[in-house]
């Protein structure tokens, strides 16, 4: 019964933290230019378009990385579409010494957001917060 108490709790804070992030999403389109609120400045990616709707991933994109974990880590399937690894390398944001930067950096694409919205990012404990590609690079200068 624990097991499944846990689940329905993961559930509610995933069902909030959505609302949360639609609200804020919300309040940033609602807001005139005007305001004193300062908002975040969001990167654009490298594509011409993005997996899915702008607005369908503003609101929907912790829901739709946690179904991509789920098939991952539970069923084994792994797709592109939805991965962590393809946000990164789209979304990489460039530093002053065109490397992108990785989450410590205020600039990253995840933290402009979630910064705003005072939400903890901790998918980087695991995961790599820039493309691949490019820490290969700096490694081979070395």
């Amino acid at each position: 019964m624990t097991g499944r108490r846990n689940s329905m709790v993961m559930a509610a804070i995933a069902l909030t933290t959505m609302i949360g992030m639609a609200l804020v999403a919300n309040a940033l389109e609602e807001e005139s230019a005007a305001s004193r609120v300062p908002y975040p400045d969001i990167a654009t990616g490298d594509g011409d378009t993005c997996v899915e709707d702008t607005d369908f991933m503003r609101r929907y994109h912790m829901t739709v990385l946690m179904h991509q974990r789920d098939d991952t880590m539970l069923k084994g399937i792994r797709s592109k579409q939805h991965s962590l690894k393809e946000c990164i390398d789209c979304h990489a944001v460039p530093g002053e010494d065109s490397i992108p930067v990785t989450v410590e950096n205020p600039k990253h694409f995840c933290r402009s957001c979630h910064d705003y919205a005072a939400v903890n990012i901790d998918c980087f404990d695991c995961h790599a917060s820039r493309p691949e590609q490019d820490l290969l690079a700096k490694a081979d200068e070395k």
